[in-house]
């Protein structure tokens, strides 16, 4: 993944483009810096690429990316789980161009080259031309290192990378934490779907921890939506916070009283709940099952930023592809109850739908907004993005991280100081 950029890329360019509490509207148009970024960020870090429940079985495989780079994630026989680059060896054409599915074996539509699910080549049509000289040792599928937290698999293509748990850190605690909105069954994807909005995939990575933004763009959500809603979502005068985590991630909490789902399971069961509540009861679940299991369907509190491509936000996992300095695809993932009542993860995808859907009142707003920030950052290479918001106000939490109230641009600040890290490395 090397660049191809003429732009001098050093300590000096980078410092003067991100300072403390500010940064260059270039970030966002620069196609030079874009490509440094695919060699220095993206292929030197750690990439989220999958959850373990989309490829849940022996031949299972989907297609992900890391950076620009097409990849394959697999199961194999084994129930060994591998990342490769979609790439034939021989001439490069793709090996698979199917999202995901089931398979033996992945076969080169050019030439017929045939690879195992662990990138190892198996098969090579008419080698006699070769006089015994392919070395089929050296040409199975390029593999990544992968590692997993707690059935999310992330992958790099440096060797000499920090081990994942040590790269997640303090976010480690939060992840755990999001994972029991599937009340004790296991935790999986229900589906996805995905769209490109035209802009730099730095200005949705900012917006997972953003909520200074929730009531303005989000206002017709919160005025068409019930009162005991909007009420939860009135998160600028919860006592909020947003978190600096380390490495680029934060956690935006939105409502505190949400942050642990097994706390305080006698509250009040919202109105909005009550006939599933009322379902679950008939299907036999005791009373902490359904309160356990309508308190999953609701998410959680919080928004989680893994940097530089994940977001674990309240229910669902958004992903950030880039494609080009100025186009970036989303995917919206569903998370549900593996093995759970039917009910219940049908009320997590209506909710899901109601605002993250193509259709909703969230990402359609969101998207808007950040095509105008695109289109306004091409005003001019002396444009300052400010990310100064409650800088003044930090203090530092009980795990002994940097916060901020629930507005901070503390999120923004922390990921660009990890960005800045890895631009100057």
């Amino acid at each position: 993944m090397m660049s191809n950029s003429l732009l001098p890329v050093d300590g000096s360019s980078i410092d003067a483009m991100v300072k403390p509490d500010r940064a260059k509207g270039t970030l966002y148009t620069d196609p030079a810096l874009f490509n440094e970024e695919m060699s220095r960020i993206f292929a030197k870090t750690w990439i989220w690429v999958a959850h373990e429940s989309e490829i849940a079985n022996p031949g299972d495989y989907k297609m992900a990316s890391v950076g620009l780079e097409p990849v394959i994630v697999t199961r194999d026989r084994k129930s060994q789980i591998h990342v490769l680059v979609n790439r034939c060896r021989h001439r490069a054409a793709t090996v698979c161009e199917v999202h995901k599915g089931k398979t033996n074996s992945f076969v080169c539509p050019y030439h017929g080259w045939a690879y195992a699910l662990d990138g190892s080549l198996r098969g090579v049509p008419y080698d006699e031309s070769y006089a015994g000289k392919l070395e089929r040792g050296n040409l199975g599928l390029k593999s990544l290192r992968v590692e997993q937290y707690r059935g999310l698999v992330f992958a790099t293509f440096n060797e000499d990378a920090e081990p994942l748990v040590d790269f997640l850190g303090p976010a480690r605690k939060w992840i755990d934490l999001f994972l029991k909105q599937s009340a004790d069954y296991p935790l999986v994807a229900l589906g996805e779907h995905k769209f490109v909005f035209p802009g730099n995939w730095k200005i949705q990575l900012e917006n997972t921890t953003d909520a200074y933004h929730f009531p303005l763009v989000h206002k017709t959500f919160l005025n068409v939506t019930d009162s005991e809603t909007e009420e939860l979502f009135d998160i600028m005068n919860k006592g909020g916070w947003v978190e600096d985590l380390g490495n680029g991630h934060s956690v935006m909490v939105m409502m505190p009283e949400l942050v642990d789902l097994e706390e305080d399971l006698e509250a009040p069961i919202p109105h909005k709940f009550a006939d599933l509540a009322e379902e679950l009861r008939a299907e036999g679940h005791d009373e902490t099952k359904v309160r356990r299991i309508v308190r999953a369907v609701g998410g959680t509190g919080f928004n989680l930023n893994l940097f530089p491509n994940l977001g674990c936000s309240a229910a669902f996992f958004r992903v950030l592809q880039p494609i080009s300095v100025n186009a970036t695809e989303v995917r919206h993932i569903a998370l549900g109850m593996g093995g759970g009542p039917a009910a219940a993860n049908q009320a997590r995808l209506r909710i899901h739908e109601f605002f993250q859907g193509p259709m909703g009142f969230g990402s359609p707003d969101d998207s808007e907004v950040w095509d105008r920030v695109q289109h306004g950052a091409q005003g001019g290479g002396d444009l300052w993005i400010m990310l100064n918001r409650s800088l003044e106000n930090e203090t530092v939490g009980e795990d002994g991280q940097v916060r901020g109230d629930v507005s901070s641009e503390l999120g923004m600040r922390t990921a660009y100081r990890q960005w800045k890290k890895l631009m100057e490395a």
